[in-house]
């Protein structure tokens, strides 16, 4: 079995958190959790950062069940400056709450069939306006389909609704690839 690397894929959450340390305990819905903080380092940072775009900060928080071992939620935080030349500087923070819960084994893993994740990005500098915007999405997957014919880690099957909206035809791009998505904006 391949797992892709699309998504929350296990074994890659695993490694992102092999080398954390433990920042305490918190409890997540009827979950008590132990919290996990990666932050990358400044080699890191700088190899990321590009020209005018200078991330500052990127940390990771995962919130791990005590009970089941299974990924709760996922913090992840990226703070960039930006200063293009002969403009003032502005600053962006992303941040992403994503919950996570239904998990299910598929094949042998057990994988989350649902969950909420909350994007805030905050842009602020010296003489800018001050914005926030907030977008949330729940989600849920009805369907997991591993080691799928032609589909390499560098594409992504788009949830049947928007295929199919998209799409000339009626017919899903992989069968037996079905989501569901449900989202919306607020400012």
């Amino acid at each position: 079995m391949h797992v892709t690397h699309q998504g929350l894929d296990p074994i890659a959450t695993a490694s992102i958190f092999a080398n954390a340390r433990c920042i305490g305990e918190k409890r997540i819905g009827d979950e008590d959790c132990f919290l996990l903080k990666v932050s990358a380092d400044q080699t890191t940072l700088n190899d990321r950062s590009d020209g005018a775009a200078e991330i500052i900060r990127h940390v990771l928080i995962g919130c791990f069940s005590q009970r089941t071992g299974y990924l709760v939620c996922l913090k992840d935080s990226n703070l960039t400056r930006i200063q293009a030349t002969g403009s003032e500087v502005v600053y962006w923070e992303t941040m992403i709450e994503s919950t996570l819960k239904d998990y299910r084994d598929v094949d042998g893993v057990a994988l989350a069939h649902g969950g909420q994740s909350i994007v805030t990005l905050y842009r602020f500098g010296e003489a800018t306006n001050h914005t926030r915007t907030r977008m949330e999405e729940t989600w849920s997957i009805e369907e997991v389909v591993f080691d799928v014919p032609g589909l390499s880690d560098e594409f992504f099957i788009p949830p049947a609704d928007i295929s199919l909206a998209n799409s000339k035809d009626s017919s899903p791009l992989v069968d037996g690839v079905k989501a569901m998505s449900i989202g919306k904006v607020v400012s």
